[in-house]
C-alpha cells in the first residue's frame, strides 16, 4: 500500500508493494512504530480539524477497533476481515474526477498530486492519512504491541500491515469514479504487475459503470532506462485488461508536468538543459 500531503517531493523510487509467500522463518524488522498510539489518534484529529472537517467521526473509537484487531493475534494472523468494525468505524466518500492510482512511483505520485489540483490519492483518505509509513504487530503470548520485532510485511498474507492496507485500496478503488489517473514506472521492467497493489487489488475492484476513463500515465527516469511506454511491454497488458472489461481509456507517455516535476528536482540532469537555458535566455530579454 498509505497528501494533505503526507510525503515531501524527492527522487522518483521503485517501491515493492506485494508479498512473497515463504514457507521458512520470518525474517524479522524493527517492532511496532514507538507511541503508535499517539500518532494514529493524533492525526485522526489533525484530519478532523484541519483537512476535512465535514467528517464526524470517533478518533478513539477508531483506535479502539483497530486496537482490538490487532493485539490478540500473532504477527502474520491478521485478516483483512479483522479490521471490519475499524473501517465501518470510518465511513468517507471522496469526489469524482479526482482518483490517483499509482504502481512503483510513490515519491513521484505525491509530488504530482501536490502541484496537479484536484487529485486524491490512497494517502489523501483519513485511513491513509493516519497509518502512512507505520509498522504494527501484536503479540499472541501478550496482550499489547510488539515494539521489539516484527516480520516483514512481504512476509506473509495475513500480515496486520499488508491486511489493512488490501482493504484500504480496495475500498478507495470500489469507490472510484468519474475520470481516474493511474501513475506508472516506464524505467522499470512491468511496470504494471498483477501482483502490485494496483494489479491485484485496485484493477479488480474498478466498476466500468462508474468509472468513465482509465487514464493512464507512463514516466520513465530522466537518465532512463527507457523500458516500457503505451506500446510496449506490460502497459499493453493493462491495456488489453481494461478493453476487455469495457473500460475506456488513454495512455501519455512522459507527461511535460510529470518531466518538469523530475527537472526540478534535478535540474542538473542533461534533458533538463535545454528547457533551462531556454528559460534562461526568455528571462534575459525580458
Amino acid at each position: 500500500m498509505s497528501s494533505f500531503k503526507v510525503s515531501t517531493a524527492s527522487l522518483m523510487i521503485n517501491v515493492p508493494v506485494w508479498f512473497l509467500l515463504c514457507s521458512g522463518p520470518l525474517k524479522a524488522q524493527q517492532g511496532t512504530t514507538p507511541n503508535i498510539k499517539h500518532i494514529v489518534v493524533g492525526r485522526c484529529f489533525n484530519y478532523i480539524t484541519l483537512v476535512n472537517s465535514s467528517l464526524r467521526i470517533d478518533c478513539e473509537e477508531i483506535w479502539r477497533q483497530f486496537e482490538e484487531a490487532v493485539v490478540h493475534q500473532s504477527s502474520c494472523n491478521v485478516t483483512v476481515d479483522d479490521y471490519n468494525h475499524m473501517f465501518y468505524a470510518m465511513p468517507q466518500t471522496w469526489p469524482c474526477d479526482r482518483f490517483l492510482f499509482w504502481s512503483k512511483t510513490r515519491t513521484l505520485m505525491h509530488s504530482y498530486a501536490a502541484v496537479v489540483p484536484n487529485y486524491w490519492t490512497l494517502e489523501d483518505t483519513l485511513v491513509g492519512y493516519m497509518f502512512n509509513d507505520l509498522i504494527w504487530c501484536g503479540q499472541e503470548e501478550d496482550l499489547g504491541f510488539d515494539f521489539s520485532s516484527c516480520p516483514e510485511w512481504t512476509a506473509c498474507r495475513n500480515h496486520p500491515v499488508y491486511s489493512l492496507w488490501r482493504q484500504a485500496s480496495q475500498n478507495f478503488a470500489e469507490m472510484a469514479c468519474g475520470n481516474i489517473t493511474v501513475l506508472l514506472n516506464g524505467s522499470i521492467v512491468n511496470a504494471f504487475s498483477g501482483k502490485s497493489m494496483f494489479g491485484s487489488v485496485e484493477l479488480d475492484s474498478l466498476n466500468a459503470c462508474r468509472v468513465n476513463y482509465v487514464n493512464i500515465k507512463v514516466v520513465t527516469n530522466l537518465d532512463g532506462p527507457f523500458i516500457e511506454s503505451c506500446t510496449k511491454g506490460s502497459i499493453v497488458e493493462l491495456i488489453q485488461i481494461l478493453q476487455a472489461r469495457g473500460f475506456r481509456w488513454t495512455c501519455t507517455d512522459n507527461e511535460e508536468t510529470l518531466m518538469i516535476l523530475q527537472c526540478i528536482l534535478n535540474p542538473k540532469q542533461a534533458s533538463c538543459q535545454t528547457c533551462a537555458n531556454s528559460l534562461s535566455h526568455i528571462k534575459s530579454l525580458t
